[in-house]
């Protein structure tokens, strides 16, 4: 195992012992996501700035592999990292950066997911090379989009 890898393996095993946003809180809109080869479960919230146009926050919570806990961990992380830059994401660049996730994590390892852009979350990179986890991997990102939908639904 590369330095890279071993490296990308701790950031996933420091999220799921030690997750950051699982201050879910009663009444939030929610999305259920459930993967039923495996168990894991995630329920997520997208916390919406003031003005109601940016998303401030990401807040979840869940149960099962480490895979799924730390991918749920870093989608709220980088959330927190981009709401305190002043860079909180719009609904269409979290659509946008959802679809490159799905991406890179179906393209069984051809495309890694870009450090700049995802930060410690692209240490999930490797988790595309072995099919039956990307589920995992994929589920906090998959209720994320829920809610997107669901809110431009709402909108229209």
């Amino acid at each position: 195992m590369s330095g890279l890898e071993q490296l990308y393996q701790q950031i996933i095993m420091d999220h799921a012992k030690h997750p950051h946003g699982t201050d879910l809180a009663a009444g939030e809109e929610t999305s259920h996501q459930r993967n039923p080869v495996c168990g894991d479960e995630i329920t997520l919230a997208l916390r919406w700035d003031a003005a109601g146009d940016r998303i401030a926050d990401v807040a979840w919570e869940g149960s099962g592999c480490s895979i799924s806990q730390a991918s749920a961990s870093l989608l709220a992380t980088l959330a927190e990292e981009r709401a305190a830059e002043g860079e909180a994401w719009t609904p269409e660049e979290l659509t946008a950066l959802i679809a490159e996730f799905r991406e890179a994590l179906r393209s069984r390892g051809a495309i890694a997911l870009d450090e700049e852009r995802f930060g410690d979350a692209a240490a999930l990179s490797g988790v595309s090379r072995y099919v039956a986890r990307v589920k995992c991997a994929m589920l906090a990102w998959v209720a994320a989009e829920d809610l997107l939908v669901r809110r431009a639904g709402a909108g229209s």
